[in-house]
């Protein structure tokens, strides 16, 4: 059994914590600090805060980890895991521990380094991914690799149902990993700094949906972003998410973004290469997410309109 220093955040973050509860001791558990959501300001705990107090664990939450480490080194541990953390932890920190510093990276590493890799990796048509265990180093993600497993990437796939899948992966891959660590079965494997791309942070740039790109391109995008932040377009003025598509087998010679078929619970939008996009289900601003039907029903009747531009 190890000694743990746990970094993490979100929920990927929280299903491999769960699991290195079962087998390890957890010291000490570090996170995100507490940030405010909504209109009503209400303060919000992230996922691997809330699941370390169910289990009674130390928790730690500093806002510059680089400048507030050493609080951390004042509990007896033998090594960091990290998942999804969301700082860059710094030299003097990854170096302390006996068995070094790992990460639970979700991509196929040397590919997709960065914050974004499961976003990313859908929006570009990727057709598979995977998780990367890793040795930390003080480059993003640069790491010597201790273990990978790969997963398909499906149609039915977005970035939700994805990340639940990684961390599912990740949380089935980390106990073995730690075990051949502590038994000092190990040789990692150095990554191939010519094969390397990056998944950088998602921009508000990347949320607008271009029509002048093909349908799959659109689907893919919309995927990658549901549903957390979403694609978006605007039509009068009015941003709307759009959280569920699918590629339309509808022919047409239209330009990019005209609506070209307005059904009962749904519409279609002509995109690139004499291509469409159907809309199924979306969020328009100030209202929740709904069925397509539902929009047409209420404030997108007089919107969506055949033969509208976007």
């Amino acid at each position: 059994m190890m000694k743990i220093v746990f970094m993490g955040t979100p929920e990927f973050g929280a299903v491999i914590l769960d699991k290195l509860i079962t087998a390890h001791e957890i010291v000490l558990v570090v996170t995100q600090p507490d940030k405010t959501v909504g209109r009503k300001r209400k303060i919000e705990s992230s996922p691997v805060k809330k699941l370390a107090q169910e289990h009674n664990l130390n928790v730690y939450q500093p806002r510059n980890i680089r400048k507030e480490y050493e609080e951390i080194l004042k509990y007896d541990f033998d090594i960091i895991v990290t998942a999804a953390y969301g700082q860059i932890v710094g030299k003097q920190l990854l170096d302390y521990p006996r068995y070094k510093a790992i990460n639970v990276h979700g991509s196929l590493l040397p590919k997709y380094r960065g914050d974004a890799p499961i976003q990313r990796a859908i929006i570009n048509g990727e057709n598979t991914t995977g998780i990367t265990i890793m040795f930390m180093a003080e480059k993003m993600d640069a790491g010597d690799i201790i273990m990978q497993k790969s997963l398909p990437i499906l149609d039915e796939d977005n970035s939700d149902s994805l990340f639940q899948k990684l961390a599912h992966l990740g949380a089935g891959m980390i106990l073995p990993a730690l075990d051949q660590i502590e038994k000092g079965k190990i040789e990692p494997i150095k990554q191939n700094e010519e094969e390397v791309t990056f998944a950088y942070n998602l921009t508000k740039e990347d949320e607008l949906i271009d029509f002048n790109k093909n349908a799959r391109s659109v689907f893919n995008q919309i995927r990658g972003l549901a549903t957390n932040p979403g694609a978006y377009f605007k039509i009068d003025n009015l941003v709307i998410k759009v959280y569920d598509s699918e590629i339309s087998d509808i022919k047409h010679e239209e330009k990019p973004g005209i609506i070209i078929d307005v059904a009962n619970d749904s519409f279609t939008i002509s995109c690139g290469d004499n291509s469409a996009i159907t809309f199924k289900k979306l969020k328009p601003a100030g209202s929740n997410l709904m069925p397509v039907k539902s929009f047409l029903n209420g404030k997108g009747r007089n919107l969506i309109i055949k033969n509208r531009r976007i």
